[in-house]
């Protein structure tokens, strides 16, 4: 079986790396599984205490969904994938270890929700985050619930219509880059925080995140609820599909 997430013991943390380089670490079915499944086993393993997400290579923490996985959905496959999305993002959000992301890169779309649905980020000023689902012909419904949360409606609907990336200072501004390092130390510094907050009482730690989690839940449900729903129409429009065949094709007349 292809490794698309390698997990890495260091000591009492972890690293995950989302193992895609060749397509900027794209989400597709079986990495989203493969992530979930690497979660639940670090959860239950009670020998880690702290857990890094990074992305392999040096372009992308994860450019988000492969749209060449994603361009033949129709309404039906289009509100299923929507379960596969409710399941990594229910591991992670149900994480009793702190969760530390290292972006050595873009974080787009998904992986831009997955970026803020981490306890802390670290990054370099390359870093470039935001959720451009609208210029493929993505509706964006998960993305905007998270990023209402964490940034507030304003910079969502900003986020959400315009569909532009933030570049790393302006994500620092924002809290979401919680600390900008040389590229060259992301990883080192992500596991520098990792190691300490996986030292504070696991009690505690645990208490707090599921008191954090649990304050959102409503939400969380409703969100995936409407997700499903929109998701539905959108794909069996056929317009998400038309517009992704013309992003990939002028995305690769770019590259030619």
């Amino acid at each position: 079986m292809d490794r698309y997430i390698i997990v890495e013991r260091k000591d009492e943390a972890a690293v995950v790396t989302l193992n895609r380089p060749e397509i900027l670490n794209a989400w597709h079915k079986p990495m989203r599984s493969q992530l979930v499944d690497a979660l639940i086993d670090l959860e239950n393993n009670q020998t880690v205490r702290a857990i890094v997400l990074t992305g392999a290579g040096d372009r992308a923490f994860c450019a988000g969904q492969d749209l060449n996985e994603a361009k033949s959905f129709d309404g039906d496959t289009g509100s299923a994938w929507i379960a596969e999305w409710e399941r990594l993002y229910g591991a992670i959000r149900s994480l009793s270890k702190p969760l530390v992301a290292a972006l050595n890169g873009v974080a787009a779309g998904s992986a831009f929700q997955v970026a803020l649905l981490c306890d802390f980020r670290i990054g370099h000023d390359g870093v470039r985050m935001g959720q451009p689902e609208i210029n493929p012909g993505i509706a964006s419904v998960t993305g905007p619930w998270i990023m209402r949360e964490i940034l507030g409606l304003a910079r969502t609907i900003d986020l959400t219509l315009s569909g532009r990336l933030m570049d790393a200072a302006e994500c620092h501004s924002l809290g979401i880059i919680n600390k900008i390092v040389p590229k060259d130390e992301v990883l080192t510094a992500a596991l520098s925080l990792a190691r300490e907050l996986g030292a504070k009482p696991p009690i505690a730690m645990r208490l707090d995140k599921q008191w954090l989690r649990e304050m959102t839940e409503v939400g969380f449900r409703e969100c995936l609820d409407a997700a499903v729903r929109i998701h539905r129409e959108a794909y069996a429009s056929g317009e998400t599909a038309q517009m992704m065949e013309k992003f990939l094709a002028e995305r690769a007349s770019r590259k030619a």
